[in-house]
């Protein structure tokens, strides 16, 4: 009796079912965030998306569900970097591009963890006026968030290099112009709340895209 065996699927292989889960798990990140943020935003008393940022949204009663939402966020994109450095093993780029990723998601863990300071007539009863100065979480918080988003940014342009290599320049030219309109939006904030929404959800939005496109790319030998 002769036995045929099956030559083994390469763990770079992207159309590997793990990884394809792993992957497709995290697209829903993006989404899951800002729709929960719009929703709540939309429908909590004295939120205004003008004044207000979607972390506030932790506060008050209800706190517990953007609380919810920043933690499954999270670890569906550690999902995803896990997802991605398996489909993006030996090629350029990942090795970082994962880790970079994985460092995004696990600071919204420690942004849900540590809850943003109450400011700007959020939750209902808070004075009018921006934070003087941080509290302990606040300021936790907003670290987390710093150093999230310029990890995010660092994973597009590495990212960049994938693409470029697999000669698919509009995502490689994508991965390099999103980071300067994410960093843009953040350093507007101090004047416009919406510039920093816009520029974290771009940020989101568009990992999800580069996530999307990992699930559906064919592995090489089959280019």
């Amino acid at each position: 009796m002769t036995q045929t065996i099956s030559p083994p699927t390469t763990v770079s292989d992207p159309a590997r079912p793990a990884t394809r889960t792993l992957l497709a798990v995290a697209t829903a990140a993006g989404p899951l965030f800002l729709g929960a943020g719009l929703l709540q935003g939309l429908t909590r008393d004295s939120f205004d998306f003008t004044r207000n940022a979607l972390s506030q949204l932790s506060l008050g009663d209800l706190g517990w569900i953007q609380i919810t939402a920043f933690m499954l966020t999270g670890a569906l994109v550690i999902a995803g970097a896990v997802g991605m450095r398996q489909a993006l093993r030996d090629a350029p780029g990942g090795t970082w591009a994962p880790r970079l990723v994985g460092v995004f998601g696990v600071s919204f863990l420690f942004a849900g963890a540590f809850t943003a300071d109450a400011a700007a007539g959020f939750p209902a009863g808070t004075p009018e006026d921006h934070v003087a100065s941080l509290s302990a979480h606040g300021a936790v918080h907003m670290l987390s968030g710093m150093v999230g988003y310029l990890a995010l940014c660092a994973a597009f342009f590495v990212l960049a290099r994938h693409f470029a290599a697999q000669d698919r320049r509009g995502w490689a030219v994508a991965c390099r112009i999103v980071p300067v309109g994410v960093l843009a939006g953040f350093a507007a904030s101090a004047s416009a709340v919406l510039a920093f929404t816009a520029g974290a959800g771009l940020g989101l939005l568009w990992l999800t895209a580069v996530i999307a496109r990992l699930v559906t790319m064919a592995p090489p030998a089959q280019r």
